[in-house]
């Protein structure tokens, strides 16, 4: 059976990101000989009461057709954002409606929150003691609501294990396609990625808000030498070969890199490797050594210690891992 995810929609939420999950975890198909163009996952929307309208913060309502029972039966509960949340934003407390319907939900169920939704998932306990992010906005008065919950306002989600939260909008994009990737790997996420236009692969731990987060009109971008050095990855690429491609000085285009990507260059090097290490480790039965290689990192020690730091796991705990949950 696919894995269950009930998305919750509540009064004043955003038509944009209680789509996000329909849109990542819906067309999510699986790539393995066992369920080759399967759905993976099956995403179904709920309300608090029910079914019958929900406002949203547009000149709209929806209607949604399941009720609060139905997230008894989820394997993942989705908390898009809301701009409604009454005595949850003023006074950290559940609404009784809303202390109702999780009743219904499982223990072991894991909890995702995209935006303001985590300030549902403080006021139900779930975050008491773990680290989560929300929108940089609303940070400050998150952490004062909650302040046993660890907040990082700089990062775009947060993986806490069975508790995920992301920061506003488009950064629930990320976090979906993270579990996506988490579960089922990285052809699946890149796949899904590929279909909706959307980078297949944003770190958790870039950074929330760009001081210029839209470039200047120009005429110069950093795009050709992207694609070029995608394509040669697994070679020494220096930062004046990449701004060489746009005929570009170095500090020209690092400048405009950033300002484009959201990261320098070289760590957005970095994570293609990283990406490029994860899907050789999970498609192929390639050595350690070979995977290194063939990712650009040259030795299977910096191998590690690159997928060290951004995934916390060595190479060969990733691939056992990674094919022993998918037995």
């Amino acid at each position: 059976m696919p894995h269950r995810i009930a998305v919750l929609a509540l009064d004043g939420l955003l038509p944009f990101e209680l789509g996000i999950p329909q849109r990542i975890f819906g067309r999510s198909l699986g790539s393995e000989p066992r369920n080759e163009g399967r759905k993976l996952y099956e995403v179904v929307t709920c309300s608090v009461r029910p079914p019958g309208p929900v406002r949203t913060d547009a000149d709209f309502t929806i209607t949604v057709e399941r009720g609060p029972e139905t997230l008894a039966t989820a394997d993942t509960v989705v908390i898009p954002a809301s701009y409604e949340l009454g005595p949850v934003y003023t006074e950290g407390r559940l609404t009784d409606e809303l202390a109702a319907a999780f009743a219904h939900i499982r223990p072991g169920t894991r909890m995702v929150s995209i935006c303001t939704g985590s300030y549902v998932l403080a006021a139900a306990g779930y975050l008491n003691g773990r680290p989560a992010t929300t929108h940089w906005w609303h940070a400050d008065h998150f952490q004062q609501l909650f302040p046993e919950v660890q907040v990082d306002p700089d990062v775009l989600f947060i993986d806490d294990g069975d508790v995920l939260t992301s920061a506003g909008v488009a950064a629930g994009i990320d976090l979906c396609l993270h579990i996506v990737r988490r579960d089922h790997g990285a052809s699946v996420a890149n796949d899904v990625a590929r279909r909706t236009v959307v980078p297949p692969h944003r770190d958790g731990g870039q950074a929330q808000y760009i001081q210029r987060p839209v470039p200047e009109t120009q005429f110069a971008t950093t795009t050709s030498a992207r694609t070029w050095a995608l394509g040669r990855l697994e070679r020494p690429i220096l930062l004046r070969d990449m701004a060489r491609q746009e005929s570009m000085s170095v500090r020209t285009f690092t400048r405009r890199f950033r300002e484009e990507v959201g990261v320098s260059p070289v760590q957005w090097l970095t994570l293609q490797r990283v990406e490029r290490a994860r899907q050789l480790l999970e498609s192929t039965d390639l050595s350690i050594d070979q995977v290194a290689r063939d990712a650009g990192f040259g030795t299977p020690t910096s191998l590690r210690q690159h997928l060290q730091a951004a995934l916390g796991v060595s190479p060969t705990v990733y691939r056992r891992t990674f094919r022993a949950g998918r037995a």
